[in-house]
């Protein structure tokens, strides 16, 4: 098993949202991959208020404890999978307001995202995403999972993915090892 730690952030908070049941298919296919150990970090029951430290991230100074609390997950990662809904072609508001909080827990890490929608598969939200952790120096990949019209391969109220889904969830996490592997000796 890998000593890389991969922490799956589940982006939406909406109730009933559809993010769950794709981040518990994905979470499930990190594992069984074996490149990584794997955590989730679901934005709902981190329940981050709206930024409210008094300093700048870049201080790491942070005075309340669900801040403590986020940046030690995030700093034990060595890469990140963002499991993303699109909301008006960005990406959801506790997402952003959870990269916000930090700063130097973030860098050099590598990352990708697992996105879902309708026609445009979350897409514009995955390169928003890019946009934001440029700023914090995480590497984004290439490879990604996108998945088109999700609320139709969920079944009983858990994600069936299609083969092609699958591929690219295995193509994803072996290029995510690698790169997780390569940036490790840059946050020495």
């Amino acid at each position: 098993m890998s000593d890389l730690n991969l922490l799956v952030v589940v982006a939406s908070t909406r109730p009933g949202r559809t993010g769950l049941p794709v981040s518990q298919w994905f979470v499930d296919s990190a594992k069984a991959h074996g490149g990584f150990q794997v955590s989730v970090a679901d934005l709902a029951e981190e329940n981050l208020p709206l930024m409210d430290e008094p300093h700048h991230p870049r201080m790491a100074n942070y005075q309340h404890d669900h801040t403590k609390r986020w940046a030690e997950k995030v700093a034990a990662a060595d890469a990140f999978v963002f499991v993303i809904p699109e909301y008006n072609y960005g990406l959801s508001a506790p997402l952003k307001n959870a990269f916000d909080y930090l700063h130097n827990e973030w860098r050099y890490k590598a990352a990708s995202v697992v996105s879902y929608g309708g026609v445009s598969a979350g897409t514009r939200s995955a390169v928003a995403v890019h946009g934001v952790t440029y700023a914090l120096n995480v590497f984004m990949i290439a490879q990604a999972v996108n998945i088109p019209f999700v609320g139709n391969q969920i079944v009983d109220g858990k994600f069936d993915p299609t083969e092609n889904t699958e591929r690219a969830s295995a193509l994803m996490l072996d290029e995510l090892a690698k790169v997780a592997a390569a940036l490790k000796p840059l946050r020495g």
